[in-house]
């Protein structure tokens, strides 16, 4: 990975008010500093109790002109201005506290989210940020668009064309971009400025779907059927095909990786982007898998049992080959004839108990609890189990592999998805919570 770098988080809190530019309802939206490994989390002030949001892929859902994260139906909108904010100042750890369901549109670029971090200042973390360096030729396609991804020696590169010539007679100008190195100071200089727009005859459309409600000429470029661009200026001849690439790279964040690549779109969108970024994963994933790319947070045997109170025969987390902060864990169960419970749970014909599979997921979910720094020395007590699904048996030589994500966590409380995999086939899965107590309080142990 060329120039791999630590990560970064802001000095002091942020905040940006304004209307969202399709719900067009106020908004503010405050972010906070975060430690290393927590990246970047909204959190929705207006709803009780509400969950983690992080700017991930398993997070994104489609929603028309715009990308949106959901969790438990609690959603945050239009967030791919504000992601590219933060890439352009490499901040990987932040808490986004938003107090409606769309993040405030601001001038339609993402100019002033840039200016106020710059005014904020940055603090460099002592932990690396995970790279991603592509070493094969993907493509996603949709109908006439095409985005493609390529191997880049030069780090990150993008290429861009945009051509909406058979929507309004041929008035609106084909426009190429490319910049074969696109480095966060030149993004911020020829990219950060450039300003979301739409069609004249597309406005109403947009208006009687229940979009654009925020927006106005001062923060849209809204084009005419002589392709002018009414009651404003361009701040760049091809500013279009500019606010495209800014896009692509808020929706390339959801990768939670610096990505080594050259990216190439033509009449691309949102969907490609997410698809592209789906593909991007599969691939990063499976270099993790073969060791060929080192995962983060790796944690051996010995620091599994400084977190979790379990001891043999009842510690059933053998080793955890990824954790992401406070939001995920990933950890490894290999299934053994040796195991004590084989003795007697179906002897002719040995299966792993689903009680067993499932306590092996609240101790995956542990490590991701306990390992946060306020909760060192606590123990996670369950309260509850919900949603419980065994999907299949699980035999000796299997490997189980388990994944706890938050959606909830408070300084005497978390809430964990949790799912359990053989070969990539989902075997069980179920939902947690706890209660996080001192060791004084007692209790059954995760």
């Amino acid at each position: 990975m060329r120039n791999q770098r630590n990560q970064r988080t802001i000095k002091e809190e942020v905040e940006v008010t304004g209307v969202g530019l399709h719900s067009g309802k106020p908004v503010t939206l405050k972010i906070r500093p975060a430690p290393p490994d927590h990246g970047l989390i909204f959190v929705r002030t207006d709803v009780d109790d509400s969950p983690l949001i992080a700017a991930s892929f398993e997070n994104a859902r489609r929603l028309d002109r715009r990308t949106a994260l959901v969790v438990d139906s609690v959603e945050v909108q239009t967030v791919e201005h504000l992601l590219a904010a933060l890439w352009a100042l490499q901040v990987d750890n932040a808490i986004l506290e938003v107090d409606a369901e769309e993040i405030p549109g601001a001038d339609g670029s993402a100019k002033p989210f840039v200016d106020a971090f710059a005014g904020a200042g940055t603090v460099d973390q002592k932990v690396p940020k995970k790279g991603f360096a592509l070493d094969q030729t993907i493509s996603v396609t949709d109908e006439t668009s095409v985005l493609v991804a390529v191997p880049n020696e030069n780090g990150f590169g993008v290429s861009y064309t945009l051509d909406y010539a058979t929507h309004n007679g041929g008035a609106f100008p084909v426009q190429h971009f490319e910049r074969p190195e696109l480095t966060p100071e030149v993004f911020i200089e020829e990219i950060v400025p450039a300003r979301t727009f739409c069609l004249e005859q597309e406005a109403k459309a947009l208006r009687d779907a229940g979009l654009g409600r925020g927006a106005n000429y001062q923060n849209t470029l809204v084009v005419n059927d002589s392709g002018d661009v009414i009651e404003n200026k361009l701040r760049f001849p091809d500013e279009f095909a500019r606010h495209k690439i800014l896009d692509l790279v808020g929706d390339l964040c959801l990768l939670e990786a610096d990505l080594q690549a050259h990216l190439i779109g033509t009449k691309t969108g949102h969907d490609l982007n997410r698809k592209m970024v789906g593909e991007l994963m599969r691939i990063m994933h499976d270099l993790e898998d073969r060791d060929v790319l080192q995962r983060t947070g790796r944690i051996d045997i010995n620091e599994i049992m400084r977190i979790l109170p379990h001891r043999y025969p009842f510690l059933l987390v053998d080793r955890v080959v990824e954790v992401d902060g406070i939001r995920r864990a990933v950890g490894i169960k290999n299934v053994t004839i040796n195991e004590a419970y084989f003795q007697g749970h179906y002897p002719q014909q040995p299966i792993m108990p689903g009680v067993l599979q499932i306590e092996a997921m609240a101790q995956i979910s542990g490590v991701l609890l306990l390992r946060k720094l306020e909760n060192t020395g606590k123990i996670a007590v369950l309260a509850s189990i919900d949603k419980v699904k065994l999907r299949k048996a699980v035999f000796p030589g299997d490997q189980l592999r388990l994944e706890a994500v938050s959606i909830r966590v408070r300084p005497s409380i978390g809430h964990v998805r949790t799912t359990a995999r053989v070969n990539n086939v989902l075997v069980a899965e179920a939902e947690l919570k706890f209660m996080l107590l001192d060791p004084a309080g007692g209790g059954e142990t995760r």
